[in-house]
């Protein structure tokens, strides 16, 4: 056992309760982002001795001690109404909250409303604001709720943040591919936020071959801006698992990640240049503290200077496609996932500094 995974006045482990979206399956079987992070942390954690209970649907898979009662994602399960079973979900895990020291919630704001209401301490984990609608909330619990960013880009000006964690990957899902393959590669939604529709035009441009993979978000933008370019140099190849996933990464000659919002981390970044596949991104949200400019990728203003980024990514060696893997190591913390615990703190208590403990889990 890691020694700060012993609780620091109790002679036992910490108890941590992990609060998982419902969207997807954790781990998820393709698609899934926020259930990858809280699977990966998860399972760090039940590795280095803490006692975790994760609360997600019932097909979960995981280490922990699993506590469900939402039978199946609501994203793959239809007609299933995904208020009433996120309402039964939340309220199922907080009336165990006596049995932790630690709630820590991914399922974004709606735990708040319940978190004021016991006497365990609560994070949560914010993966990103949907929009300036939500942020009442969040301002109505500021002070009283202990909030994490996963990127300093992400944090909001009238918000208080315990810290900014990245997200961090498992290495070993990530193989490091020196040479690259002769293609690039778009990996995330087909959605306008994405721009799948500008990684075509800059494929085509560079005369690079383009890989598209991810989930139609928007059946109107895939029908408008990526189907009708499909062609022999323009593949769209659906949602892929983790084995394929690690495959067309670490084959890419490089990633386009033209993003059309300031997005608040990005793991599909992340796990390329783990593959040592440099990034090629527009210079918005999380980009400048993911990517480092020249070294691991390269940061660009519009569709002309991704094209001459998209070009020059061709003539990268092996030793340079180390550089990505070993920005990202050092920006996940060392391939390691960091959790700040406030313990000894009540609902009407603020986080003092020196309450809280770092649980470093190896993954």
């Amino acid at each position: 056992m890691h020694p700060l995974a012993r609780h620091p006045a109790r002679d036992r482990p910490l108890r941590i309760g992990m609060l998982a979206p419902i969207a997807w399956r954790v781990p998820p079987r393709h698609y899934g982002p926020w259930e990858r992070v809280v699977s990966l942390l998860t399972e760090g954690l039940v590795k280095s001795g803490v006692d975790v209970t994760l609360f997600a649907t019932a097909d979960s898979h995981t280490g922990a001690h699993l506590s469900a009662v939402v039978p199946s994602p609501y994203e793959e399960t239809p007609g299933m109404d995904a208020k009433v079973w996120e309402g039964l979900h939340i309220a199922h895990a907080f009336s165990r909250a006596r049995e932790f020291d630690l709630i820590h919630n991914h399922y974004d704001f709606l735990p708040l409303t319940y978190a004021s209401l016991v006497d365990t301490p609560t994070i949560t984990t914010i993966h990103g604001f949907s929009g300036e609608r939500i942020l009442p909330a969040y301002r109505a619990f500021n002070g009283r709720a202990h909030y994490v960013s996963v990127s300093n880009a992400d944090r909001h000006p009238d918000l208080k943040y315990l810290t900014t964690v990245h997200h961090g990957l498992d290495f070993a899902e990530f193989t490091f591919q020196p040479r690259a393959g002769d293609y690039l590669l778009f990996f995330g939604r087909i959605h306008p936020d994405k721009g799948a529709g500008d990684a075509i035009r800059v494929a085509r441009a560079a005369g690079r071959p383009l890989i598209l993979a991810g989930i139609v978000q928007d059946r109107t933008y895939f029908e408008r801006e990526v189907e009708p370019y499909l062609a022999s140099d323009v593949h769209y190849v659906g949602s892929v698992e983790p084995p394929e996933r690690d495959r067309l990464l670490g084959g890419a000659m490089a990633l386009l990640h033209l993003i059309h919002f300031d997005e608040p981390f990005g793991l599909s970044v992340a796990e390329a240049m783990a593959c040592g596949t440099p990034v090629i991104a527009y210079t918005r949200g999380s980009m400048p503290e993911l990517v480092a400019n020249g070294v691991s990728g390269f940061l660009v203003m519009d569709e002309v200077e991704a094209v001459k980024a998209g070009a020059a990514a061709g003539h990268c060696q092996p030793l340079r496609r180390a550089r990505p893997r070993g920005t990202v190591l050092r920006s996940t913390h060392g391939g390691r996932l960091l959790a700040r615990l406030p313990l000894g703190t009540h609902k009407h208590q603020s986080v003092d500094a020196g309450e809280r403990i770092c649980v470093r889990c190896s993954t």
